[in-house]
């Protein structure tokens, strides 16, 4: 991965990587996540220069679900893998994607669009994809 020195925890997950033929941006995301998936030491919070894992907890980050996702599955693969203490992350449970609403045109929208076709044979297959349901993409 780099030539700087490498931790004796980190070393061994590499080659717990490795072995399972992860590629190398696998590696370094789960490399990546590991390192930030513990409390960082901040001056002054907690015991030892770290802060407790609720001040942790209620710091408001933006982070998407696919990155708690991925930290997630990293912190399992070192817990579980590399460590063989699979007790310390059977809680971690992965975050759902919220779902998005669809956009849905309303009768008025669509006799409108469908006014606004240039001629009989597009208005007849907008129509058609309407009446299909198709989605702008498939048609």
């Amino acid at each position: 991965m780099s030539d700087k020195p490498i931790s004796p925890l980190r070393q061994p997950m590499i080659d717990d990587m490795t072995a399972r033929r992860f590629t190398e941006d696998t590696q370094r995301d789960y490399v990546r996540a590991v390192r930030h998936g513990f409390p960082r030491p901040v001056a002054g919070h907690g015991v030892g220069g770290r802060r407790s894992p609720l001040s942790i907890a209620s710091a408001k980050q933006h982070i998407g679900p696919a990155t708690i996702n991925l930290a997630c599955t990293a912190l399992r693969f070192f817990f579980k893998i590399t460590l063989e203490k699979p007790d310390l992350v059977r809680h971690l449970a992965p975050v759902q994607q919220p779902r998005k609403t669809p956009v849905v045109l309303s009768q008025d929208e669509v006799a409108r669009l469908l006014e606004a076709a240039p001629s009989l044979k597009y208005k007849a297959a907008l129509s058609v994809a309407y009446g299909g349901g198709l989605r702008v993409s498939a048609c």
